[in-house]
């Protein structure tokens, strides 16, 4: 090990240690050095700076380990795509919830206000008054199993996202860039619709 950064220091009471240790492999001269780039035991690529490591970078686990540029593109890809999937997932939650409201809408559709009269008796057609077309629909609250189902979607899209951190923490700025345009592009696409005037 090299101690001539702390030279000044008393090193009297340990003068005859064996300071020599194990020596660093000749391919990895960063390990010791802080957070740069680094070389686990399988060969991958590790940093914890903003890099554009391709090749020997791994990514999740040391099964996604890149060998070649093409396996790099395709996970580029399919990072990019997964970006796009989480935006599809948030929009089949939203479009999941406009369904269940419709279809809580459409139950009390064809429900007619009944028509009383001042003490409340039934009166007839001739002399009804109607106050309102429809009966007014009440609040709506999903049952167990539609909300199972909601559950279950912001699992998969709670799942999606974590896994866009996750890949962001190797900061590794090529597959910051496919998360974002994913992102953006998922968006695009899917968050394209009609809004709300009122």
């Amino acid at each position: 090990m090299d101690h001539s950064g702390h030279g000044g220091m008393d090193h009297g009471n340990h003068a005859a240690m064996n300071h020599s240790g194990p020596a660093m492999p000749a391919k990895n001269g960063t390990m010791g050095g802080g957070m740069g780039h680094g070389m686990g035991k399988n060969g991958c690529k590790i940093s914890m700076l903003f890099n554009t490591n391709t090749i020997n970078s791994c990514f999740l686990t040391d099964k996604w380990r890149i060998t070649s540029a093409g396996m790099f593109a395709g996970s580029c890809i399919g990072v990019f795509l997964l970006g796009m999937a989480l935006e599809l997932l948030r929009r089949s939650v939203k479009e999941y919830d406009r369904f269940l409201v419709r279809q809580h809408h459409a139950k009390y559709q064809g429900t007619p206000a009944a028509a009383v009269g001042a003490e409340g008796e039934s009166v007839s057609s001739k002399d009804r008054v109607v106050p309102a077309a429809c009966a007014a629909v009440p609040p709506f609250r999903p049952n167990l199993w539609q909300q199972a189902i909601r559950a279950f979607l912001h699992l998969v899209q709670f799942t999606v996202a974590y896994i866009l951190m996750l890949l962001a923490m190797y900061y590794n700025v090529y597959m910051i860039v496919c998360i974002f345009l994913g992102a953006f592009f998922g968006a695009f696409i899917f968050q394209w619709e009609y809004l709300p005037l009122g």
